[in-house]
């Protein structure tokens, strides 16, 4: 394979491309018309924050926490909030207790919350399939001592 710089000077600019042999007869199908870009060709339309106003969306509220009921087992879970920012699931111990099957495995992770503050959390579950409707996941929780919400009860 051969590379060769070919270089093309226009009135104002210098640009400069590689092209190696492959790629020679994309070359030749590249415009060979100078165009100038002058002030005055260019169209006045306004200012850059007015063309920047008129294309924002309008503001809303905050939605709130998205929530989606499911099961785990024969446990219906109620409400788990689906947490798109995070990238760990959460469930309490008390949850834990409530669902037979589950084994819980040591970690040396520590979780930094939301206030600054180091939490050791006390296990891991793995493998736990959660069903969503008609749909199924597998999933892994860190396990926390936490108090458990009554309106929401895991964190996905």
């Amino acid at each position: 394979m051969v590379n060769v710089l070919i270089q093309r000077r226009p009135r104002k600019k210098s640009t400069t491309w590689a092209i190696n042999s492959n790629s020679a007869k994309a070359y030749k199908a590249i415009p060979r018309r100078k165009d100038n870009l002058d002030e005055e060709d260019i169209d006045d339309q306004g200012s850059c924050s007015d063309l920047l106003k008129k294309s924002c969306p309008p503001k809303v509220k905050d939605p709130g926490g998205f929530t989606v009921p499911c099961t785990i087992g024969s446990v219906k879970i109620g409400k788990a909030l689906l947490d798109l920012g995070s990238s760990i699931n959460m469930m309490p111990l008390s949850m834990l207790k409530k669902i037979d099957g589950l084994r819980l495995k040591p970690t040396k992770i520590s979780l930094i919350m939301a206030d600054g503050s180091p939490k050791k959390p006390y296990g891991v579950v793995e493998d736990v399939v959660i069903h969503i409707e008609r749909l199924k996941f597998l999933v892994d929780f860190v396990v926390m001592e936490m108090k458990e919400d009554d309106k929401i009860s895991i964190i996905l």
